[in-house]
């Protein structure tokens, strides 16, 4: 089984900066694609920022300038440094990655989802 547990979220008044973590656990032999996803109230699941497994990214406008996504291969984690806070990146955070791993001597793929972090952007 493979577990995404995302950390990092919380409180900051406008113009501040956070730091979120998604470290992937299991049984993994490689992760490809990943990203950061967002959803505030009332709205659909936006992607925030993707990275791929060599290391290229994009990113939403809305965030380009002010968020970076990075990962480092060793550990398994993906992280979204956000600077230049707005009311407007109030969220629930996801992250979400693509997973080869081994399963009973079998190689799998699966497309995993953490829990979410919150994250509140408010004077």
């Amino acid at each position: 089984q493979v577990q995404l547990v995302e950390s990092g979220g919380g409180l900051v008044q406008p113009g501040g900066s956070l730091r979120l973590s998604c470290a992937a656990s299991g049984n993994i032999i490689s992760i490809n694609n990943m990203g950061w996803y967002r959803q505030a109230p009332g709205k659909e699941r936006d992607l925030v920022a993707r990275i791929t497994g060599g290391g290229s990214t994009n990113y939403a406008d809305s965030v380009q300038g002010r968020f970076t996504i990075s990962r480092d291969n060793a550990k398994n984690t993906v992280y979204l440094q956000m600077n230049s806070l707005r009311p407007e990146d109030t969220a629930v955070y996801y992250c979400n990655a693509e997973v080869t791993y081994k399963e009973a001597g079998y190689r799998k793929y699966l497309e995993v989802w953490g829990q979410g972090t919150p994250v509140a952007v408010s004077s």
